[in-house]
């Protein structure tokens, strides 16, 4: 590549970053990007305007002519907005339109007043109603104005109704007839409107007009002369053909080839994007195209995860995110994946190739198949997996498979929430599915689904679902996610063709094999060197051990040659007369994982992580059981030990808690699930993290608000429990403290490790973590240690208190001074992340 190729690769790559999250926000509300206009602002933004308005199917970019300056230029502009808004908690139904009615008046004058104190005359503002509004059982508001059309009976300010309907129709692609809306808040905007004036319209473009130097500048096709205007000596009217620069004082714009840019009559510039042609990219390794990719690949899976979080209506999948969305090739391997949990992740594969081997030639364009049976890549039955095959013309066999896993707060079984804590058997644990066509032919078999949902009730003790419209609407979800998926793969394979999506994603798993197969040349290596081996052979061995005892044993064997290793779980424990087995798709997430994280340097998580690898799991462990072994737990727990062995093998760092503390309470009308954090491991040169999720959970716990208005509890403390992480030079993550009082009689679960006598191990000298307790504090004052796994009857003012384990610390304090943990107190902490930028969106008018 010449030095101009690979500047170039650097700016396509970071055209593609750049690409994603306008994607995702767009998409992620019910908008189609080609069907909008770029606007462009910023310095440097003008420059990147024509690539990333092509890459993201959009005819038009719009550049203000004051883009440089934008934020100074609009502050200076920019009408006053003053907004007003208070809490309602009423149904919208016409008993409620009066008080609606003289809410929004009280409102709308308390914002009138405000604006005239600001010296703005009543003639200057205009006011906007809002209602928040979201359908009974949801917690997904929207902040919506009134309709244009108004219905004969409704509030005098509009119809809000019909205004909320379309629009969750758009985001989310259904409605949910039959129920309520609620109120949860009234709002007014008033907008006083600035009397600054725009700069009066431009002269007509002279026809005299001409550039004032022609440069040579590098394209995805070579060199091409490029000619350079100054945007101030354009006229209204005149228009330019790529390629060709425009400079301002503040700003530059690049037209790129086949794009047309004018000046509009107030002086700001319109890029008309040509219809250039893809560059032909071949199927030859390029590593620029290797990056792009990989950044398309991620963003599919993403924004699968996008229509899945808006679309879904429990708490379980829209608050707490407990679900995953993955790309498939053809042979079921996993490609690509959004960062969500990663015990779903490694384990998806393994169900995708599960259903490829039952249906064999029997999949057809339409049908959708559901399946959780930890015998068919399952991972606990809670988690409800959804495959769709992708289809193009002429193509009789699936180019790529898109599959999603999310965890469903109830789907039957002997106790609230699926996840019994003394279950022995598989069918006390839930609906177990091997393989359903949830959708066939394009029908959804709502029947179907319905009865298998329903069936576990046939079992002593034991209850269909405890939700079925919850579960419903979500795998409805689900479906949805997958067929984003599928439409975004269609729009990859259109613009690159088949032969050359399908070869990078080869080239996408072959990059991790080498990343995998070099780091574990380079630890044999070390080891090597430290006397560890003397033979082309590297051993590393591990253990540790359940709560009751039953070992896990890994051996770890490194062929420094080939960069292959073995892993073999020998020794470990017989499957248990308990729910804590692990099916081997579990393990495989496992390992992915820790290899994933062991890297050191940013590749994709997928099958190519585990090319290089061998397992040895013996038939009839804790690790590969039975059929019909209970396995609520081993997702949940022993995947976590099982990180914790690896880690401990290649001594990477100590361990965290160990544990995903697992709620659950409800009754026989509702369940609530729940996975709480812990501390976080020290390493080598890191301090442990305090109450976060740990390794293989990457969930989020549901905000107070959220679990206090719709269960009947109330969250008395969420604290660090300061002191339960280990010490050492660097000093393991503390665990948390969860206390809640129960307002109704429940029936509560709890399903734990790390409450016993194996503590999170310190490594190299630190001390272990400190382990966790569940307790149930009686309203009478007596106090009831629920040990690891129980469960119990909680009565109106019973309280459930819940310590987590800390992580082990690092590093022995007797040879070096303990490096500081820095501690955060007080202050307040802006809100970030996806989440955060997700409610943004939906709160905003």
């Amino acid at each position: 590549m010449t030095r101009e190729e690979v500047a170039m690769g650097f700016i396509k790559v970071a055209n593609e970053a750049m690409c994603r999250p306008i994607r995702a926000l767009t998409q992620g509300k019910g908008y189609d990007t080609a069907l909008h206009v770029l606007a462009c602002f910023g310095g440097a933004g003008g420059q990147h305007a024509c690539a990333i308005a092509r890459s993201l199917g959009m005819k038009k970019v719009f550049i203000h002519r004051y883009a440089g300056v934008l934020s100074a230029y609009g502050l200076a502009m920019a009408d006053v907005i003053y907004e007003c808004q208070e809490p309602c908690a009423k149904v919208y139904e016409e008993a409620s339109y009066g008080f609606i009615d003289e809410r929004l008046d009280a409102l709308m004058k308390k914002a009138t007043d405000e604006l005239n104190s600001q010296g703005f005359m009543e003639s200057d503002i205009t006011l906007t109603p809002y209602l928040n509004l979201r359908y009974h059982g949801t917690d997904c508001a929207l902040m919506c104005r009134p309709a244009h059309e108004v219905a004969n009976k409704n509030c005098r300010h509009g119809d809000f109704l019909l205004s909320f309907v379309s629009r969750y129709e758009r985001e989310f692609g259904f409605t949910l007839s039959g129920r309520c809306v609620f109120v949860d808040d009234i709002r007014v905007r008033a907008t006083g409107h600035s009397q600054v004036q725009r700069p009066v319209e431009m002269n007509r473009a002279d026809d005299l007009t001409s550039h004032t130097a022609v440069m040579q500048c590098f394209f995805d096709d070579g060199y091409h002369d490029t000619r350079i205007y100054l945007l101030e000596s354009l006229g209204a009217g005149y228009s330019v053909s790529g390629p060709a620069i425009l400079i301002e004082t503040n700003s530059t714009i690049l037209v790129e080839p086949g794009c047309c840019a004018m000046v509009t009559a107030n002086g700001d510039i319109e890029i008309e994007i040509g219809n250039v042609g893809q560059d032909q990219i071949g199927s030859q390794l390029n590593s620029i195209q290797l990056s792009i990719f990989s950044h398309r690949f991620m963003s599919i899976a993403e924004q699968m995860g996008r229509v899945l979080q808006r679309t879904a209506i429990s708490t379980n999948i829209k608050e707490r995110l407990d679900f995953s969305c993955a790309l498939f090739g053809p042979d079921g391997g996993l490609v690509a994946n959004a960062p969500h949990i990663p015990v779903h992740l490694g384990a998806m594969q393994e169900a995708v190739r599960w259903q490829m081997s039952y249906y064999g030639e029997n999949l057809r364009e339409g049908d959708v198949i559901l399946s959780n049976h930890p015998a068919a890549g399952g991972s606990h039955l809670p988690d409800l997996t959804v495959i769709t095959p992708v289809f193009i013309e002429d193509q009789s066999s699936p180019i790529f498979f898109v599959a999603n896993r999310g965890h469903h707060a109830d789907i039957g079984g002997t106790a609230p929430g699926s996840m019994p804590p003394r279950s022995t058997a598989l069918w006390e644990e839930g609906m177990a599915v091997k393989s359903f066509k949830l959708v066939e032919a394009g029908c959804f078999q709502e029947q179907g689904i319905t009865d298998l949902l329903m069936s576990p009730a046939q079992y002593p003790n034991s209850s269909g679902t405890r939700n079925l419209s919850d579960n419903l609407s979500d795998l409805k979800a689900q479906v949805a996610a997958n067929k984003m998926g599928i439409t975004l793969v269609a729009q990859l394979v259109e613009e690159y063709s088949l032969h050359v999506v399908q070869a990078y994603m080869q080239y996408i798993q072959d990059n991790a094999e080498i990343a995998v197969r070099e780091m574990l040349k380079e630890i044999a290596t070390k080891a090597e060197k430290s006397g560890h081996t003397k033979t082309n052979r590297t051993i590393f061995a591990a253990e540790e051990h359940m709560d009751d005892g039953s070992p896990i044993c890994l051996k770890i064997t490194i062929d420094k040659h080939d960069g292959t290793a073995e892993f073999d779980f020998s020794g470990t424990g017989n499957e248990v007369k308990g729910n804590w087995n692990a099916p081997c798709a579990v393990v495989f997430s496992a390992l992915i994982y820790c290899l994933r994280c062991m890297v050191g340097h940013d590749v994709p998580l997928n099958q190519g992580c585990l090319a290089p690898i061998t397992t040895i799991i013996p038939p009839g462990s804790l690790l590969d059981p039975s059929d019909l072994a209970a396995v609520i737990g081993g997702n949940v727990l022993t995947s976590q030990r099982i990180v914790d062995v690896v880690f401990k093998a290649f001594r990477t760092c100590a361990a965290s808690q160990g544990c995903m503390n697992n709620v659950t309470f409800g009754d026989d009308t509702f369940a609530y699930y729940e996975t709480v954090a812990g501390g976080a491991g020290a390493g080598p040169s890191w301090h442990g993290r305090s109450g976060v999720h740990t390794h293989m959970t990457n969930t989020r716990i549901t905000d107070p608000e959220i679990l206090e208005k719709r269960y009947p509890v109330v969250l008395k403390q969420f604290a660090v429990n300061e002191g339960s992480g280990g010490e050492g030079l660097y000093v393991g993550g503390h665990g948390v403290i969860r206390e809640m009082l129960f307002r109704h009689q429940l029936i509560l679960c709890v399903l734990s490790e790390r409450r016993g006598e194996f503590q999170p191990y310190g490594m190299d000298g630190g001390s272990p973590g400190k382990i966790g307790e569940n307790w149930v504090l009686k309203c009478g004052g007596d106090r009831e240690n629920l040990g690891a796994k129980n469960s119990a009857q909680l009565e109106p003012g019973d309280t459930f208190l819940l310590k987590t384990p800390g992580g082990g610390g690092c590093g022995d304090v007797t040879t070096e001074t303990p490096r500081k943990m820095r501690k955060v107190t007080g202050g307040q902490f802006a809100k970030k992340g996806s989440v955060a930028d997700y409610t943004r969106l939906q709160e905003s008018a």
